[in-house]
């Protein structure tokens, strides 16, 4: 294919201008349409044509102009091949691997939980971010760690900002890769929580992994379809095992817990795959998660394909000022920060600049797999938004609103939800709960359990409404091993950074293989993100009101980083006329995560500022208005709503550093004044038979 020419003849050119007023003809049937319920088979329609136009048009550019991939250039993964960390690997493996790193709970669960506005808003953001912000932040932060020996995102930023930057940039991801995990372990918690078959089938998934590793390592090498096939038909016998379990009373106790002890699970699960050996925990998960996770999008995509279900939430709620049940805050900026992954995340850039550029053998496949990968994950945000807005929008409210907010009570919560202008019914919940097996699903919080509910709808619909209740653990299995490939591997990121910046005061602890550093880091950073899930499961209003915003103003914030460090590179090569495709998402990352550490510390209504919310409990507490419960943890809850606060703040204090460190980089380079200069390793030829030799 030649991305310079991107339309070649007149039949390619009527094929894409054809896609193009599909597309066209899409949104608009989604932004213009009021009143009327809205098909879902226009969001996939549009998705798609977005996507292919953006892939074909818009990368093939950045990719051919502005990067200037080079396809006989050597990559590091072939001229550092040391068959352990740098080692050329086929391009759909690194898809593979790369689709299933990144992938976590984002384009799930924020989706789901921005559902609260509407389906217009989140759908437009998840659209648009992740062509013009997401898949760029991938590709080029992708590009130009290749470029640089396959470093880390905080090397990069040191070594071509300088040592102001580069710390800051340091400590400002690892800082922000604690949160992201903390929210990980949330939402697993909340979607296992009091559910003995979810917490059973999720509890199966990890032995499972175990078993294929030693499968494909030991007891037969190199028979990867066998380790696959019989991980896959594992983890299809945990989910119906869950079912009979859940009928079984001696057995479901087992497996029947409230939220802080399956919390210290996951914490003792982080542990533990932080320590142990990648082949035999988190090489075999992100495997078997990469065939469960490709295989449930497209079978949920043929679903909505096939049944095309009606939207039943509106286009735009009440709630878009800010008094929405879920979280607070208006719409601007919210929204944004809500969606975070499904749109641009941050925590790509550290599986861009990590693992992915010391296995890709060739530059030519840095736009499928940055730009593609990204793109792909995009379309889960959208099917994730679809299957959270075919369910009644009272039903959805009543799953994702806690009991702080609607009351403890079955029927509290109803008439609080149907006040709203959203009816629903104690029968239905009653009915919709007996239906997917569980005893309840009232206050629900995450966005899990709600978003599997929405999935289970859609494939009962097409595939059988007798098996709901599988459909609903399977969705809740599915969501959990996006989840917890996500934590596993951030977890032991987390531990590299660490060492790094440990072996500066004591080379030996920098060292990634010395056990002794390896479960000294691992424990520091296991108990940095068990504090913050705990504080997350002890809070009565489910965590997530307090938690994903600061999860949401973190990813973003790690998202301008990268485009930070990647404008400066762009500015520094020559390429000041093209900086504009990393500079624009930055400047609005800039604009939207700034306006939401404002808000979050200046509001005073109690369900938006940390500050505001820390003192109206302190209050309470010294009037003694608490009931006894939340009276002893009160103390606790308010130190967290500071400390929250504090990390916010300093986010965005270490984001704008960097930027006017970027901008002063930027100027002198200009000025022609010294800069640090450009790192990137120099020209070689590639080798490798491959390269040449495409499929």
């Amino acid at each position: 294919m030649d991305t310079r020419n991107p339309a070649r003849s007149p039949l390619a050119l009527l094929t894409w201008i054809a896609v193009a007023v599909l597309g066209a003809s899409a949104l608009g049937g989604i932004a213009l349409n009021r009143g009327e319920s809205v098909n879902a088979l226009w969001f996939i329609t549009a998705a798609l044509c977005v996507y292919a136009l953006a892939y074909r048009f818009y990368a093939a550019w950045i990719a051919a102009r502005v990067l200037c991939v080079d396809e006989t250039r050597a990559t590091p993964a072939e001229r550092l091949n040391n068959g352990r960390d740098f080692v050329p690997t086929n391009r759909w493996v690194v898809f593979g691997h790369h689709f299933a790193a990144i992938a976590g709970p984002g384009p799930l669960v924020g989706p789901t939980l921005a559902a609260q506005f509407g389906y217009l808003p989140g759908t437009l953001w998840i659209l648009i971010g992740g062509v013009l912000g997401g898949a760029v932040q991938d590709m080029v932060t992708l590009f130009f760690s290749i470029r640089r020996n396959g470093r880390s995102l905080g090397q990069m930023a040191r070594d071509e900002l300088g040592p102001i930057g580069g710390v800051a940039a340091l400590l400002a991801t690892f800082l922000i890769m604690v949160i992201l995990i903390a929210v990980l372990g949330l939402v697993v918690v909340n979607a296992m929580k009091n559910s003995p078959w979810a917490t059973s089938t999720v509890a199966a998934t990890i032995p499972i992994a175990m078993i294929v590793g030693l499968y494909m390592r030991n007891i037969r090498p190199g028979r990867v379809l066998e380790g696959s096939l019989l991980g896959i038909v594992l983890l299809l016998l945990a989910v119906a095992g869950g079912g009979w379990i859940d009928q079984q009373p001696g057995l479901r106790d087992w497996f029947d817990h409230p939220g802080l002890p399956l919390a210290y699970a996951v914490i003792a699960y982080g542990f533990a795959a932080a320590i142990l050996p990648v082949w035999l925990l988190l090489a075999p998960r992100d495997y078997l998660s990469t065939y469960m996770k490709l295989g449930t999008v497209l079978l949920l995509a043929a679903a909505i394909v096939w049944m095309h279900p009606e939207v039943k939430m509106p286009a735009l709620t009440q709630f878009v000022d800010g008094s929405g049940p879920i979280f607070g805050g208006a719409l601007f900026p919210f929204v944004f920060i809500t969606i975070a992954c499904g749109a641009i995340s941050g925590f790509h850039s550290l599986i861009a600049s990590g693992t992915t550029p010391k296995l890709l053998s060739n530059e030519r496949d840095i736009r499928m797999i940055g730009y593609g990968g990204m793109l792909l994950e995009s379309f889960v945000a959208v099917m994730a938004m679809v299957a959270a807005t075919v369910l009644d929008p009272g039903v959805f409210f009543a799953i994702n609103s806690s009991a702080g907010v609607v009351g403890k009570e079955a029927a509290d919560a109803v008439a609080k939800i149907s006040s709203w202008g959203f009816p629903v019914t104690v029968e239905q919940m009653s009915l919709l709960a007996q239906q997917m097996g569980e005893a309840t699903l009232f206050a629900r919080t995450g966005g899990a359990p709600s978003l599997a509910v929405g999935m289970a709808s859609i494939f009962g619909s097409a595939f059988g409404q007798g098996m709901l209740a599988l459909w609903y653990h399977f969705a809740i299995m599915f969501e959990a091993i996006f989840i917890l490939t996500t934590l596993d591997a951030g977890t032991r990121v987390g531990r590299f950074m660490l060492q790094d910046m440990l072996g500066n005061l004591w080379p030996k602890l920098g060292q990634t293989s010395w056990y002794p550093s390896v479960l000294l880091t691992s424990g520091l950073v296991v108990t940095a993100w068990g504090y913050f899930l705990y504080i997350g499961v002890i809070d009565p209003n489910g965590g997530v009101n307090i938690l994903w915003p600061l999860f949401g103003i973190s990813n973003q914030i790690l998202a301008a980083i990268a485009l930070c460090v990647a404008t400066g590179i762009l500015v520094k090569s020559g390429k000041l006329k093209q900086a504009w495709i990393t500079a624009l998402p930055l400047l609005w990352l800039i604009v939207i995560t700034s306006t939401a550490v404002w808000e979050k510390l200046s509001s005073n209504d109690v369900r938006i500022g940390f500050l505001a919310a820390a003192r109206s409990l302190s209050d309470k507490l010294a009037a003694g208005t608490l009931p006894p419960e939340k009276a002893a943890i009160a103390p606790t809850l308010i130190f967290n709503q500071q400390l929250d606060a504090a990390l916010a703040l300093f986010f965005v204090c270490l984001l704008w550093l960097i930027v006017a460190d970027m901008l002063r980089v930027c100027y002198r380079h200009l000025a022609q004044q010294p800069v640090p200069p450009l790192s990137e390793a120099p020209h070689q030829l590639t080798r490798l038979e491959e390269a040449w030799q495409r499929d």
